[in-house]
């Protein structure tokens, strides 16, 4: 039975319940579908990674003090992490992956690297 493609338009030969003439343009279709849904988890991600990198630059030895400002002037986005640890006195540690940082006050952040237990 003769059909057309969805994704190419040209004719096929295949089932009847057959919408695309190869896998190719069964991908792509599908991939053009989803595109802006991955494009938001593309810049997500890229923020994430930019973030850590960044807290990586400053923290080298697994602990270390900076200036939020310092943070922000290399681009550091402190809306984007990927969890949070709160201690028992309330106070919460922010990841970006392993790497995290505390607010302790005025424009001080305390950088760490994430333990097992956390």
């Amino acid at each position: 039975m003769k059909k057309v493609c969805t994704e190419c338009k040209e004719e096929f030969v295949g089932r009847s319940d057959a919408k695309f003439c190869s896998d190719q343009c069964r991908s792509s279709y599908h991939n053009r579908q989803s595109q802006p849904l991955n494009e938001y988890v593309r810049q997500v991600n890229a923020a994430l990674k930019k973030n850590r990198k960044i807290l990586l630059e400053f923290n080298p030895d697994g602990k270390s003090r900076i200036r939020g400002t310092d943070l922000r002037r290399r681009g550091f986005d402190f809306n984007y992490f990927t969890n949070v640890y709160q201690t028992k006195d309330g106070r919460e540690y922010k990841f970006c992956y392993d790497q995290g940082y505390i607010h302790t006050g005025e424009d001080w952040y305390t950088l760490v690297l994430k333990q097992s237990y956390v």
